[in-house]
């Protein structure tokens, strides 16, 4: 083990290894990995799994808690979060090891060939779950290793369900600090589904159609939150440089573009999916007659200093199972970075999440623009 970092040390019978989460923390309190990581890895160690010359796939593996271990096998590890990606190559480098010794690969791009050991984390999402055994099933066959862990209170019936139906019948470990593994065999016989994804809606009062893919948040419809910011999104007829922060589906970007006709609008989001979603929408509403960029990217730590006049965003405040408001602050900081002198920043948010109170320490200032019971928008001026 090589290089230095400040993130723990996860010891499995593989090894000792460093691991680090992303977004980093001045004060982090959460770990790259959890407990069902850890059983998942001693399980295979005691099964002397996977054996030599495996083929090895790994999903959802949050930080590299399992392709780091498991590097030697020159794993397939396959997510729909580019800050997923970013820490597996993180924590192989920190842990002296190549990039090259685990292939990542998003969720809408999954590569053809057979699968020996097939290693599954249980997302948040059921629904990314479900199109990812879809994709999968065709890889597997009778003698594939099939293990699905997970957190015990991440675990309703239903991803029992999804993995019946999908590839086969199971069998569950017993609980070990409070996680589970769960053991599918693949069944030859099983008439699955087709793939919905991705799934459309009208949105509201608008001809526009918008698509989602599996991992995006309110796939069936418009949810509250963004319905109420839509209505408040203001309009210039300025040529604009404006960034649609966390777009999931991008419909705040692409109302922003009908109602800012001369601007250029940037999409950011961390899934894969959820860009893709943004731009099928913001092109079938416009086709090619406006200047985009869709970025996949944490946050906007690619984005360049004062290149922005204005940022809406509507932060996540949990990261996989994990709540905190950690995630929104690091977007508030890079706003501040990004923004030109006056530019803004509109940000939705549930009252109870106080975002007013991060927003007046870094720009100095804040107004509400709207509220309601349950919602507040709020815009802060850059003056630097």
């Amino acid at each position: 083990m090589s290089g230095q970092s400040v993130g723990a040390l996860l010891k499995i019978p593989q090894g000792g290894f460093v691991l680090e989460r992303l977004p980093k923390q001045p004060k982090a309190l959460l770990r790259a990995w959890d407990a069902a990581d850890e059983y998942l890895l001693e399980y295979l160690a005691a099964q002397a799994l996977p054996a030599p010359g495996m083929k090895v796939v790994i999903v959802n593996d949050s930080f590299g808690a399992l392709a780091v271990p498991l590097h030697s096998y020159s794993p397939v590890a396959i997510s729909d979060s580019y800050l997923s990606q970013q820490a597996t190559r993180d924590n192989l480098k920190i842990n002296g090891f190549a990039d090259s010794s685990v292939q990542l690969q998003d969720s809408l791009a999954v590569s053809d060939g057979h699968i020996d050991v097939l290693l599954i984390k249980v997302p948040k999402t059921l629904a990314l779950l479900q199109y990812q055994l879809q994709k999968l099933r065709p890889r597997l066959c009778e003698s594939s290793h099939i293990i699905v862990a997970g957190m015990i209170k991440a675990l309703p019936a239903s991803v029992w369900g999804l993995l019946e139906r999908y590839l086969g019948p199971t069998s569950t470990s017993l609980a070990q600090k409070k996680s589970r593994l769960i053991f599918v065999k693949w069944d030859r016989g099983l008439t699955v589904p087709d793939n919905r994804y991705p799934v459309c809606y009208q949105l509201e009062d608008t001809p526009y159609l918008i698509s989602n893919h599996a991992n995006v948040f309110s796939r069936d419809s418009l949810d509250i939150g963004t319905r109420f910011f839509l209505r408040h999104l203001p309009g210039s007829s300025e040529p604009l440089d404006i960034i649609d922060l966390g777009c999931g589906n991008g419909v705040v970007g692409l109302m922003a573009g009908v109602h800012n006709p001369k601007a250029s609008i940037c999409f950011i989001d961390e899934s894969f999916m959820a860009v893709a979603s943004a731009e099928d929408n913001f092109r079938r509403a416009f086709g090619n007659s406006r200047n985009a960029q869709f970025l996949i990217a944490d946050g906007l730590t690619r984005t360049a200093a004062q290149s922005a006049d204005r940022v809406f965003c509507n932060p996540p405040f949990h990261q996989q199972h994990a709540i905190g408001g950690h995630i929104a602050a690091t977007l508030f900081q890079g706003a501040c970075r990004v923004l030109r002198k006056n530019g803004q920043l509109w940000v939705i948010g549930n009252r109870h999440l106080n975002y007013h109170l991060p927003l007046k320490k870094l720009f100095g200032n804040v107004a509400v623009v709207a509220s309601n019971d349950k919602f507040v928008i709020l815009r802060s001026l850059q003056h630097k």
